[in-house]
């Protein structure tokens, strides 16, 4: 269980997927490294994910397991001197 995951954050993908375009059904390659945003968390063990441009349209929504996934940080945390 990732409890580092938690719904709306943005996260990267840590291997290749193969996905299906949201609106065509066209075949999609996601590449390691592709970020997305959780949408849905399935008990901490897979996270549904949305794939978005960068006009903000989601072109692919999937689960992916959460050893597939990094949480991508915006600010850094602070630590002890």
């Amino acid at each position: 269980m990732n409890s580092n995951i938690q719904m709306h954050d943005a996260v990267a993908l840590l291997e290749d997927m193969r996905a299906t375009h949201f609106e065509t059904g066209q075949p999609l390659m996601l590449r390691r490294g592709q970020t997305g945003t959780v949408v849905m968390t399935y008990d901490g063990s897979a996270f549904e994910v949305e794939f978005s441009g960068r006009d903000g349209r989601a072109y692919a929504l999937l689960p992916v397991t959460a050893e597939k996934l990094m949480p991508l940080k915006e600010s850094p945390e602070l630590v002890a001197a």
